[in-house]
């Protein structure tokens, strides 16, 4: 097996999680490169010659790795997601284990999932428009101001950064959201606006009821309170009710869709899969990449395909002995 494993050093806490990993995975003969990222450097460097490898493992946060996938969409790569960043809300949401020889042997099994992408354009307050791809969301106004307040602290207080942005900002300013999405005009005020891949954070909350990441669709999520101590209501019905399917959630609408295009009434904050832009933008889109990616999964992920042919018996890439391969 060849393998490539693209990391971020700066995700995370800077475990040394993907060097078990790497030791876990290889086998006697197998082939295996290591790129760093540096600070800047395009996707579509760093994997331009990702089909001559068997795997490609992408290590980092969610920023990091969504950014990657991006670079790798509709291109023939068997891909690994390995957790290394904060959140880790990719790997939440497929439902794999996280252990790295547990992930290390998923990858000889070689199970996959095609998983679809969402690809965020926007024009900024100069008019310049930008592109950008996110796997998890992306957010205007509340949400990406909390993402914005927590970079300082995520190095050394992890996921509690978040909560303690949001006590930084208890009174985030409502706006009219314009929301085009395909075809139809829906108008709406709030403290945010998001638009969605998949929904579930941490501790299994699902903020929108059977999200997935294969369905050919995207989420809009529409946070109507007027300040954050609202958040309380949606938070404590998601205790209860992980899957939001029966209690729902309370001062958060929802709508689904494959092409959004959003207005706000003034330009907003914006981020995009924890990662966040530096200046207000004016207006963004949003559109659907269906099935964008192959994605390395187990057998107790709920995006486990049971026809798939590979076997902990009969693993595509062996386990114990040599397994020979066409030269690349």
């Amino acid at each position: 097996m060849r393998c490539l494993i693209v990391h971020n050093l700066k995700s995370g806490f800077g475990s040394n999680a993907i060097f078990e990993f790497e030791r876990a995975l290889l086998n006697e003969g197998d082939e295996c490169v290591l790129r760093i990222l540096k600070e800047g450097q395009r996707a579509d460097d760093v994997l331009a010659d990702a089909e001559s490898f068997d795997l490609a493992v992408l290590s980092g946060g969610d920023g990091t790795t969504s950014s990657l996938l991006y670079g790798l969409r509709y291109r023939d790569v068997l891909t690994c997601v390995f957790p290394s960043g904060t959140a880790n809300l990719f790997c939440l949401n497929l439902g794999i284990a996280a252990e790295p020889s547990a992930l290390a042997r998923a990858c000889r099994v070689g199970r996959c999932v095609s998983t679809d992408l969402g690809e965020l354009t926007f024009t900024d307050i100069h008019g310049s428009r930008h592109k950008r791809g996110f796997s998890i969301m992306m957010g205007t106004g509340f949400d990406a101001q909390i993402m914005r307040d927590a970079v300082a602290g995520k190095q050394t207080l992890g996921a509690v950064a978040y909560f303690t942005a949001v006590f930084s900002n208890v009174h985030p300013p409502v706006r009219h959201f314009v929301i085009d999405m395909d075809g139809t005009t829906i108008e709406r005020d709030g403290i945010s606006c998001l638009v969605a891949n998949t929904t579930q954070i941490q501790a299994g909350i699902e903020i929108v009821p059977d999200s997935r990441m294969d369905d050919g669709l995207l989420e809009v999520i529409i946070l109507e309170q007027a300040d954050a101590v609202g958040l309380l209501r949606p938070l404590i019905a998601s205790i209860v009710d992980h899957k939001g399917d029966r209690l729902g959630r309370p001062e958060i609408e929802t709508f689904r869709g494959q092409h959004i295009r959003i207005t706000p009434s003034l330009p907003v904050p914006l981020e995009y899969d924890g990662e966040t832009y530096e200046e207000p933008v004016a207006s963004y889109e949003a559109v659907v990449l269906p099935a964008a990616n192959r994605i390395v999964v187990d057998g107790l992920s709920s995006y486990h395909d049971p026809s798939d042919s590979a076997s902990e018996e009969n693993p595509r890439f062996g386990s114990g002995e040599l397994a020979s391969f066409p030269e690349p």
